[in-house]
């Protein structure tokens, strides 16, 4: 007897109750014939008309939009930018949303996943919960926190700059991000044309009145004349190499955190909220209690923000290392801590390099690895080194889960972990994470 053939399920419609929110910025709920739908622009408890936007019917799962609303959850507001919304900008999860039940939907799928993956409960993690909005973004409903400084526009055919719908490259036009820094809204990139480009990136610093575009031609496109509302330096995607070049200005943004200055260049990695930084630096160091005379590693180091917290409160005596793969990263992070020679930084991947050391102890250690999280062989070299404590700073729930099991292998337990809303409208979500030898933490 043959199978039937598969036949696809785009623009099905099926009313549908939505269940639980699911990593990823989006809910799930069931179809009649039994078929998970992972549905966007939904709440959970809502009844809903849910178009299937991907998926077939022998697909594992449909992706889907709420296109109509039956029976709206005491949640939702009327999403307050005009992009948001089924089949639009994919830059936001979570417009129609209150704020408050953002970081409650976010603080779900944290505690899924420590249960999924890491088989903990939110007390066994030291965790209350709570996911912690940055310092002056609690705002009342409608209102939205202009908190993004690096913005990455895509231009489309037309030659206008807009953003990517939801996982598509297909490019939605827009006159204002909501979420873009004032610093970024102020140059009016989103007001111009742009021939010949493929993307622009729009930078602005927190820590100094430093802007920045990064522009990217198409093949064989030529830089347009780069006129903005405000002063602005001007870089390149080169295309034969992928590096980034400077055009004029500074080829780097200069940030603040932490008391210190930091120079961040070519687009290097900073965090994309003005609190970020001090925020996460603040909860590391909490966790962390640095003594003088400790010795520590800072892998996943960037251009120094945690090795530079470190290197300021060990003392003259205490040693850093940090490891970063960027060969950009690496000389800003030597620049930013050149006054500091107890820090040191190696450049090259954590999982070749920190073997090469011949480290095999150390007191402290500060991770803040990619979304991919900083895996088994990496975890299980770390457990060896007998740190007294170990801050994990983690931009991805499901990755800061399967580290924190192979942790517990290792003999580590989580003492505590924090959360922080450092993504405001998006299912992103920063944690902190403290841990111990267990037998020290019983």
């Amino acid at each position: 007897m043959q199978n039937a053939p598969t036949s696809s399920l785009v623009g099905e419609e099926y009313e549908v109750e939505v269940g639980p929110v699911a990593h990823g910025g989006h809910c799930i709920a069931r179809t009649a014939e039994n078929q998970v739908l992972f549905v966007r622009h939904t709440l959970p408890g809502e009844k809903i008309i849910a178009k299937v936007t991907e998926g077939d019917t022998d697909s594992r799962f449909l992706r889907a939009d709420a296109v109509r609303i039956l029976e709206p959850s005491k949640d939702r507001v009327e999403a307050p930018c005009p992009y948001a919304g089924p089949g639009m900008c994919g830059g936001c999860d979570w417009q129609h949303a209150k704020p408050g039940a953002q970081r409650r939907l976010k603080g779900e799928v944290i505690a899924e996943q420590l249960q999924r993956l890491a088989g903990l409960t939110p007390e066994e993690a030291g965790w209350d919960g709570t996911v912690m909005p940055a310092d002056g973004d609690k705002l009342p409903p409608g209102e939205v926190p202009a908190w993004r400084t690096r913005v990455q526009y895509t231009v489309d055919a037309d030659g206008r700059a807009g953003l990517r719908k939801h996982r598509s490259h297909d490019v939605q036009p827009i006159d204002h991000c909501l979420i873009a820094a004032s610093g970024v809204s102020e140059l009016g990139v989103e007001k111009r044309e742009w021939p010949q480009l493929a993307a622009v990136e729009a930078i602005t610093a927190t820590g100094s009145n430093d802007r920045q575009v990064i522009l990217t031609p198409k093949p064989g496109g030529r830089l347009p004349l780069v006129e903005l509302d405000k002063p602005v330096s001007v870089l390149r995607v080169e295309e034969h190499d992928g590096g980034v070049h400077r055009v004029h200005g500074r080829a780097f943004v200069r940030e603040r955190a932490d008391d210190r200055t930091y120079r961040v260049g070519s687009g290097g990695f900073w965090q994309v909220h003005p609190q970020a930084a001090n925020t996460l630096v603040r909860a590391v160091m909490q966790g962390l209690l640095p003594r003088k005379n400790d010795t520590a590693l800072d892998l996943y180091c960037g251009v120094g923000l945690f090795a530079g917290a470190i290197g300021q409160r060990i003392g003259e005596k205490g040693a850093v290392l940090g490891i970063e793969s960027g060969k950009r990263a690496v000389e800003d992070a030597r620049h930013n801590l050149k006054d500091l020679d107890r820090v040191r930084i190696e450049q090259g991947k954590v999982d070749q390099v920190l073997p090469r050391t011949g480290i095999t102890e150390c007191d402290l250690i500060v991770l803040d690895p990619p979304r991919a999280g900083a895996g088994k062989q990496v975890v299980k070299h770390l457990s060896g080194l007998g740190a007294r404590k170990i801050a994990y700073v983690a931009c991805d729930p499901a990755a800061l889960a399967r580290d924190l099991a192979y942790f517990a292998e290792g003999g580590y337990k989580v003492r505590t972990l924090r959360a922080f809303d450092l993504f405001p409208m998006t299912h992103h979500v920063e944690c902190v994470a403290i841990l111990e030898p267990a037998a020290k933490a019983l």
